[in-house]
């Protein structure tokens, strides 16, 4: 008689961390599977683009777990929890960066590179781009945290309301202004607007 074992795959978030505090190291496994691409992107969002800094705070993030999994509480959603570590650990960085900022007054410009084929749509995409990052970077951390978890993330209201700590309405106000801030600095991109 065969016993059939579910596979991993298959498993709640939830269920892989209570197998994970129970010792069960592929659990973490697939946690990562799911969710470093995730987070990583996450990161990027939130601390300037940097893909160096971001592959280290995913570095970062999943050690922390794997080292102390019983912080946390199997009865509630993983996903909100490891969006509100996430988010905590970019708040510890902004105030480094802030720290170091203070310290020195140099700033490390990132070149881009535009390829030859069609060169008037990379060059506007590439404009685009780089004025919705600027712009995003331009919000205060709040606003941009809820931005960058409901649109980029794709966190519901009341998740993205368990992961900061507020209520919906108070989410849903900062994500209205967030994004009346980026229309407005942006709206040069918008054909209908431009005549």
């Amino acid at each position: 008689m065969k016993i059939f074992r579910r596979k991993y795959s298959d498993w709640t978030d939830e269920a892989l961390m209570e197998a994970l505090q129970k010792g069960d190291k592929h659990s973490f496994d697939e946690l990562y599977k799911r969710y470093a691409g995730i987070l990583k992107g996450y990161f990027e969002k939130m601390l300037w683009r940097d893909s160096l800094k971001a592959e280290d705070m995913l570095h970062d993030l999943f050690a922390k777990i794997i080292r102390n999994p019983g912080y946390f509480d199997t009865q509630k959603s993983f996903r909100t929890w490891v969006f509100s570590v996430a988010g905590n650990m970019c708040k510890n960085e902004y105030k480094k960066a802030e720290v170091r900022k203070n310290m020195t007054n140099g700033i490390d410009d990132k070149q881009q590179v535009i390829g030859p084929s069609n060169v008037f749509n990379q060059v506007y995409d590439l404009q685009f781009k780089e004025a919705f990052e600027h712009s995003l970077a331009q919000l205060d951390d709040k606003h941009k945290e809820v931005f960058v978890l409901r649109h980029f993330e794709g966190l519901s209201m009341k998740e993205i309301g368990e992961v900061m700590e507020l209520n919906e309405g108070t989410v849903k106000s900062r994500l209205f202004y967030a994004t009346k801030q980026l229309a407005e600095q942006l709206k040069v991109f918008n054909p209908s607007l431009t005549l």
